[in-house]
């Protein structure tokens, strides 16, 4: 299996953003409201890493292209 970097980091990407989800998800049908709002601080966190990710990942398939010569 050949997949490149980019492509392993749109998965972790892909799985963040599930995690993301289901974190949102609690936070709405939690009703203690110091859980609600660490749930929903958390998911902010994680959504902060996934746009960070998906900075990193332009970059990479940017290098592979050039890498690859296209």
């Amino acid at each position: 299996d050949t997949m490149t970097i980019a492509s392993e980091v749109k998965q972790c990407m892909a799985s963040l953003k599930g995690v993301e989800a289901s974190l949102s998800s609690l936070a709405l049908r939690t009703q203690d409201d110091e859980s609600k709002r660490t749930l929903h601080e958390t998911m902010m966190i994680v959504h902060e890493v996934v746009e960070d990710i998906k900075k990193r990942v332009g970059e990479l398939e940017r290098e592979e292209t050039q890498y690859k010569g296209f």
